[in-house]
């Protein structure tokens, strides 16, 4: 991999500074407030919750098909992808998240992502939601030991800006299918991929101190059409 990265000798990186209940009032907040759902069932999904608050949004954890109905757009976050799978299986949210992927936004990080491909390498194709025309490979960077952060690039609302990304037992892009676009690299290796309302990424922005990805997601251009 040819772009600069730091390895995370002990697999916690630096988390988010700022703070956590109130807006950035260095962020300019979105016209208009969402209800942001969070996948609730394993995972990191309470820093994407804190990174919505300041962007000015709410947040509601789903661990129901019935979640689904009081949020406008769903955040799938890292975690373990096979106990995430299995506990999705329960009382059929995992039918319940294609169904409303049809028609509200979806963005999944890391085990998110894994969940949300059309295929997972060496796996049948029923173990993902199949909504992301890509195939991914599990935990293709290595261990947690082996986390590290690095500077990429993502193409946000028609500019490219530098991003640092941490990786976290992180999956491996290994195909994108021509429904998908390639937004982020890191190096020449995609990172970050969108079709329609739905995005991926292989890395964690929550673990970032910069919560461009995240408005990005919750702007208005994955809510129309």
């Amino acid at each position: 991999m040819s772009a600069p990265s730091t390895l995370i000798n002990d697999g916690v990186p630096r988390v988010n500074s700022r703070g956590a209940s109130s807006p950035d009032p260095d962020r300019p907040l979105s016209v208009t407030t969402r209800t942001v759902g969070l996948l609730a069932l394993q995972g990191d999904f309470h820093l994407h919750r804190l990174a919505a608050e300041r962007l000015g949004h709410r947040a509601h954890e789903v661990r129901t098909r019935h979640d689904l109905e009081c949020v406008d757009c769903l955040i799938m976050p890292g975690g373990e992808s096979t106990t995430m799978r299995k506990l999705m299986r329960m009382g059929g949210l995992d039918d319940a998240i294609r169904s409303f992927a049809q028609t509200h936004p979806v963005m999944g990080t890391c085990a998110g992502l894994i969940l949300l491909s059309k295929g997972i390498d060496g796996e049948p194709q029923s173990e993902t939601l199949g909504l992301l025309d890509c195939t991914v490979s599990r935990n293709a960077y290595g261990r947690q030991v082996f986390s590290f952060r690095g500077e990429g690039r993502v193409r946000l609302a028609g500019h490219e800006n530098s991003f640092e990304m941490v990786f976290i037992r992180a999956p491996r892009i290994q195909h994108v299918g021509s429904a998908a676009q390639v937004l982020g690299y890191l190096g020449e290796e995609p990172v970050m991929i969108r079709q329609g309302r739905i995005l991926g990424l292989t890395f964690h922005p929550e673990l970032a101190d910069d919560d461009r990805v995240h408005e990005f997601f919750l702007s208005c251009g994955f809510f129309s059409g």
